[in-house]
């Protein structure tokens, strides 16, 4: 499998006509890239199990399956359905624009080809791709802080939580700087080394910062979809201050966590080994609203699993904290 991560855009161009293939294959070069060829839509397909480039460039009429069934395959592929497709195409009526993105097409540029403009598009497409990906990335990991790297190994922006913690277990720093702290750069350094060396990142064991108060898990995550690569930040209390699936013992009261009355109720019933479907039928909701109130109920109270918020939950029902709504009191 080919890592593009830290190295020039791979774009793969479609095409079944030599003098195209040529034509924008020395302009893509010239601007930076990395290019692959194939010259019908099965070859494409099968460059795409072993390969995964940053942007496709997709003739619209070719021999075989034509451009807009390759580009359908391609969405039914997930490893590869992220990828955006731009096509080339000689058809402008309107139909045929409209068919292109109906297969998951993002953009099309018409011929007779104009290698200046279609570098232009790509480069925009490929830089909205990766920002997407990586905000994607980032919303997976929203129970954590998240430090976003950008193509040179340093961070593009971080979450609130993620410069806090960094602050907390490294010292501060200048308001305006965007660098990691010396010491966890040159792990992170290393790290990048190895990975461009073949090493999987799943192999990369966790950094650990300790300090009296606790612990800080630093993960390198990816590369996934889009190849973005990620920290991933987890403070782990130790000692007495172990968190509450560690085995110890549970606050008096979670008012800190600044509950809403509603996930309160949520908390409430979930404690009471209630399923998300029992849930929403007793308070009167949804399946998918009372799964997105537990998504924020697990933020708040700092777990990241249904056993742990259980735990706290209990604590609820033992007369700790009350719920503020009359739906779960009267149904206590």
């Amino acid at each position: 499998m080919i890592s593009t991560t830290f190295d020039r855009h791979v774009v793969l161009i479609v095409d079944d006509m030599p003098d195209n293939l040529a034509m924008l294959s020395d302009a893509l070069d010239d601007s930076g890239h990395i290019v692959l060829v194939a010259t019908d839509g099965l070859s494409a397909l099968e460059r795409l199990d072993h390969i995964t480039p940053d942007l496709i460039l997709l003739d619209a009429m070719m021999p075989g399956i034509d451009g807009f069934e390759t580009c359908r395959r391609i969405k039914q592929v997930r490893r590869v359905a992220h990828v955006p497709v731009v096509f080339m195409t000689g058809l402008s009526e309107t139909e045929h624009v409209v068919r292109g993105f109906e297969v998951g097409g993002i953009d099309y540029v018409t011929k007779p080809i104009r290698p200046q403009e279609v570098v232009a598009r790509i480069g925009a497409h490929i830089r909205t791709a990766r920002m997407m990906v990586q905000a994607r990335g980032a919303l997976e990991h929203a129970a954590h802080a998240v430090i976003v790297l950008g193509g040179n190994g340093l961070p593009m922006w971080l979450t609130s939580k993620a410069s806090q913690w960094l602050e907390k277990y490294y010292g501060p720093t200048a308001p305006a700087s965007h660098k990691l702290p010396a010491a966890l750069q040159v792990w992170l350094n290393e790290q990048l080394v190895r990975q461009r060396q073949g090493e999987s990142l799943d192999q990369v064991a966790p950094l650990i910062v300790r300090q009296p108060q606790g612990e800080l898990h630093i993960t390198l995550s990816g590369p996934g979809q889009g190849h973005g690569v990620s920290l991933v930040l987890e403070e782990k209390p130790t000692g007495a201050a172990a968190r509450p699936e560690d085995g110890a013992s549970l606050p008096p009261t979670l008012e800190g966590c600044r509950l809403t009355p509603r996930e309160s109720d949520v908390l409430l019933w979930l404690g009471k080994g209630k399923t998300n479907r029992d849930i929403a039928e007793i308070l009167g909701m949804s399946p998918r609203t009372v799964n997105k109130h537990l998504e924020h109920i697990f933020v708040k109270l700092g777990v990241e699993t249904r056993s742990a918020a259980a735990v706290l939950a209990s604590s609820l029902a033992g007369g700790n904290t009350s719920s503020s709504s009359s739906s779960s009191q009267a149904l206590q």
